[in-house]
């Protein structure tokens, strides 16, 4: 399974139903199809984005708190979208390094943003990894998601 095809279709389709307010089945669907993204990517991504959306006024909560200068609504939508992804997987994968995860991110910002995006995000990042560290104890399981659609499974 390629674990950053799956953070890029995760971003893609968060990004889109930030825009668009679409439910995020339909748009996975859609993504998967469109892009051939690979069955075990699917499942990853999938949790990604569902993950997300499910805890995503805490995660909002924990950007704002981190961007001190900057709210959620000034950020570019990309960069905004990377790091909820990126802040999920910190706080809610336990068994993902946030080095890795900081680094994806990072990566996700270089290929998708502006110039300095890959700065802005690791300072973010950064400054939650500690938070994150209190906070990986318990690992997001499908019952934790607010979609009435569980995901296909349980990241691996």
């Amino acid at each position: 399974m390629s674990r950053r095809t799956a953070r890029e279709t995760a971003l893609q389709v968060l990004f889109q139903v930030n825009i668009t307010k679409d439910d995020p089945k339909p748009v996975l669907d859609y993504t998967f199809a469109e892009f051939a993204v690979p069955e075990p990517s699917r499942e990853f991504a999938e949790y990604l984005v569902m993950g997300t959306l499910a805890r995503l006024n805490e995660i909002d909560a924990a950007i704002q708190t981190a961007a001190k200068e900057w709210h959620l609504d000034r950020m570019a939508n990309v960069d905004r979208n990377i790091l909820r992804l990126a802040v999920f997987e910190l706080f809610y994968c336990p068994e993902i390094p946030g080095s890795v995860t900081i680094n994806e991110a990072v990566e996700l910002a270089k290929a998708f943003s502006g110039n300095e995006a890959g700065k802005f995000v690791n300072g973010i990042l950064g400054a939650l990894q500690a938070q994150a560290g209190k906070q990986k104890e318990a690992k997001f399981t499908p019952t934790d998601l607010v979609a009435a659609d569980e995901p296909t499974g349980e990241q691996k």
